[in-house]
């Protein structure tokens, strides 16, 4: 008589509660994966792996601290690890290169039936000949080099467009409910929807969210200013001189980037 399959374990990490949460209760749901661990940002996520060692790890590819990227590159670094589903704000072109490799990627807002397929995959693997790790390798590799990246943004600007280089922005930040663009030659909106959505279009390596609500050039960083607590403000290189708070879980990164 066939066992029934067991239950997965499973560390979900990330940064925005409610898209955490959401794919909680959608797993809840399926009742095939029981959660270990929640994270709110890289580090944590690394923490909680590890004390958990759990199947498999849901990691949303930008949070603060590490991106879910690093994250999966530092799993590699240590020769074992679960099995790691990306959770993806990239759109539909760029992700559909992605179908064809090993580990797996939601695309957010998550769909039940694709998560139940991905779940399905994961136990698949787990059982082939393939180590998990060269798996995760191939897909790391081949996300760093399809994340549909624009090389021009559009900025509104009183009523009309400027499509600026996207090296030349030195900052973008959340006011009430618009994203704000600072370049050195204008200033205005994007027609993006989140800062997410924006972040997900430019290189990771160069756009750092340092605060939920800022994202910056770190190419265009003028000064570091000692804050309270260990933490620090950005001083940028536009016109104004506009001061970036830096958050608790991107201090470290900071710090360890610049060997501060």
């Amino acid at each position: 008589m066939t066992q029934p399959a067991l239950n997965l374990t499973a560390v979900v990490a990330d940064d925005e509660q409610l898209a955490r949460d959401e794919l909680c209760f959608l797993l809840n749901q399926l009742g095939t994966v029981d959660i270990v661990g929640k994270a709110s940002n890289g580090m944590e996520a690394l923490d909680e792996i590890a004390r958990h060692s759990p199947d498999v790890a849901f990691l949303d590819v930008q949070m603060p601290g590490l991106t879910g990227f690093e994250v999966a590159r530092r799993l590699l670094a240590q020769g074992t690890g679960p099995g790691v589903i990306f959770v993806t704000a990239y759109d539909q072109r760029a992700i559909e290169a992605f179908e064809v490799n090993a580990v797996d990627y939601l695309l957010k807002p998550v769909n039940v039936q694709r998560l139940e397929t991905a779940i399905e995959r994961i136990r698949e693997r787990r059982g082939g000949s393939e180590p998990l790790a060269g798996q995760l390798d191939r897909l790391v590799k081949m996300m760093a080099g399809q994340k549909g990246r624009r090389d021009q943004v559009a900025v509104k600007v009183s009523n009309r467009f400027v499509l600026v280089q996207a090296d030349d922005i030195i900052h973008a930040s959340l006011v009430e409910d618009s994203i704000n663009i600072v370049t050195s030659q204008v200033s205005g909106t994007s027609n993006d929807r989140t800062l997410d959505e924006l972040h997900g279009r430019l290189d990771p390596d160069v756009f750092w969210r340092v605060h939920r609500s800022h994202l910056v050039n770190i190419n265009k960083v003028k000064e570091i200013v000692p804050w309270f607590s260990r933490n620090y403000i950005l001083r940028m290189t536009d016109a104004n001189a506009t001061e970036i708070p830096v958050s608790r879980s991107q201090t470290r990164r900071l710090r360890d980037y610049l060997k501060l």
